[in-house]
């Protein structure tokens, strides 16, 4: 059984490079296509790794509800580009045809074989499974040409690690570091595929990254409600009346340019009338 490689990276865990299509690698012949199954998607729970049919068994908690935030998390880190798809089962060899918990691969038709193009990065949660299954995995899915390889264990301590092809075993990640890859839009800290909170925390800088135009609506509300309040408060401060219909104008603003100006002119003025009446 592989062991796992202690030698932690407390630092940016990076692409070791970009490839578009698969890695066919000298003496092993051309690898079966991607979408060249063995099993029938959609209506076996059946995977087949090595020329052995195993049975992928639907989870129980925890393996599940980490499941569900590692999709919710990559989902959201996903570049342009690309796309994250969960179980998407995949021909790696000409003895092996399963699925990775979560992936992500280029978008469009691969021109080398006419379909999909090969998943670049990989995720598995590992809770039950033994560390040789999930081992042969890895070796199997990088020798196609994925690129990375990540595990999140969930027994025997929670940890994230990443495969290594020089040592063959399971690099541990530092709970502090991050993954900074193409396919992601923002480095991914490790901390999220362990932590709710981090998790959110991940979704939102991703989001953000994105331009994403809810989080810019809500962004320019909270703005506008800031220089709103400004302008009460300096009216309020110079004992300016403000009658409550004039109070719910202000409020109600969203334009940041009429915001200001009525800022501007709420240190001079007289009257809140005075204000307001100027466009």
């Amino acid at each position: 059984m592989p062991k796992m490689d202690e030698n932690r990276a407390p630092y940016h865990v990076k692409a070791p490079g970009s490839s578009g299509s698969s890695v066919h690698l000298p003496g092993r012949g051309s690898f079966p296509r991607v979408d060249d199954h063995l099993v029938v998607p959609e209506l076996t729970r059946d995977e087949i790794i090595g020329g052995r049919r195993i049975e992928a068994s639907p989870a129980h908690p925890p393996h599940a509800t980490r499941h569900h935030k590692l999709d919710y998390v990559i989902g959201a880190l996903v570049a342009p580009g690309y796309q994250a798809a969960t179980d998407l089962l995949t021909r790696h060899d000409q003895d092996s045809d399963f699925a990775s918990d979560v992936c992500i691969f280029k978008d469009g038709v691969d021109p080398a074989t006419s379909t999909r193009y090969l998943e670049e990065i990989a995720f598995e949660v590992v809770s039950e499974q033994n560390e040789r299954y999930v081992a042969e995995k890895a070796l199997r899915m990088h020798r196609h040409g994925v690129r990375r390889i990540f595990t999140i264990w969930i027994k025997g301590g929670r940890r994230v690690c990443e495969w290594s092809p020089e040592s063959q075993s399971w690099r541990p990640l530092d709970a502090g570091s991050q993954i900074e890859d193409p396919c992601l839009v923002t480095p991914l800290a490790v901390a999220a595929l362990l932590d709710a909170a981090e998790a959110d925390n991940a979704v939102v800088d991703a989001l953000d990254a994105k331009n994403n135009p809810a989080l810019r609506k809500r962004e320019v509300i909270a703005e506008a409600k800031g220089v709103a309040e400004s302008v009460l408060k300096v009216l309020e401060t110079r004992g300016i009346a403000v009658h409550e219909v004039q109070r719910e104008e202000i409020l109600r603003c969203q334009d940041l340019d009429r915001l200001n100006r009525w800022l501007s002119r709420a240190v001079l003025a007289s009257s809140a009338d005075e204000i307001l009446s100027k466009s």
